[in-house]
């Protein structure tokens, strides 16, 4: 009567929004005013998509209908999350990018495990910018090699461009994920019921014994 349930560890959705938490309380340490409601809102977004996902998985011993509500929940805050990303990029004059830049399935592809493996992919990523970037301005202006190891386009310069936009990609795969998941809940709901169904129906078959 009493479905396996928990397990959320082993979910990708809950691995993924949880490298998306810590990712968060990173970059809003370091980018954003932490007397501001911004810092809480988005960590507490970022947090609320772990612990849904979490306390989801642990209802759905007694209630389908919770675990689908709550892992809506956990979406949903992503989803909040994603638009304060979006919100830094937009007012920092910072290019947010579309879902074919390059770098988006270059993190992807990364399989990125913790936000020390993200923190090291950034600062690739920065490199790679910041070269690419520094040699066109050179071919623009006809500038020399010394010039443009002294101009503006150090790696560092692009840490909040890329950090911004690798959390908020992982941010939109973690949604994708999440959505699958409520779909396939949803699906398994309407098949098979709830704890009452399945309570109904093993009193129903002592009665008939």
């Amino acid at each position: 009567m009493i479905p396996k349930h928990g397990g959320y560890r082993k979910l990708k959705s809950f691995q993924l929004a949880q490298l998306v938490y810590d990712l968060t309380v990173r970059f809003c340490g370091r980018y954003i005013d932490k007397r501001s409601r911004t810092h809480d809102q988005m960590v507490q977004a970022a947090r609320s998509g772990v612990q849904n996902i979490a306390e989801g998985s642990e209802v759905s011993a007694t209630s389908k209908k919770m675990e689908l509500k709550l892992t809506q929940v956990a979406r949903a805050s992503l989803e909040e999350l994603k638009l304060d990303y979006e919100d830094f990029l937009r007012q920092h004059d910072l290019p947010c990018w579309d879902r074919n830049h390059p770098l988006r399935q270059d993190l992807v592809d990364a399989q990125c495990r913790s936000v020390d493996d993200v923190a090291e992919w950034v600062m690739n990523a920065a490199k790679k910018i910041a070269w690419e970037r520094g040699h066109s301005e050179q071919s623009r202006l006809g500038e020399s090699d010394k010039d443009i190891e002294s101009s503006t386009f150090t790696a560092s310069s692009f840490y909040p461009e890329i950090s911004a936009n690798a959390a908020l990609t992982l941010a939109t795969v973690a949604g994708y994920l999440l959505d699958r998941q409520i779909q396939a809940l949803a699906e398994s709901f309407e098949k098979e019921g709830g704890f009452t169904e399945r309570l109904y129906s093993v009193r129903t078959a002592r009665r008939r014994k």
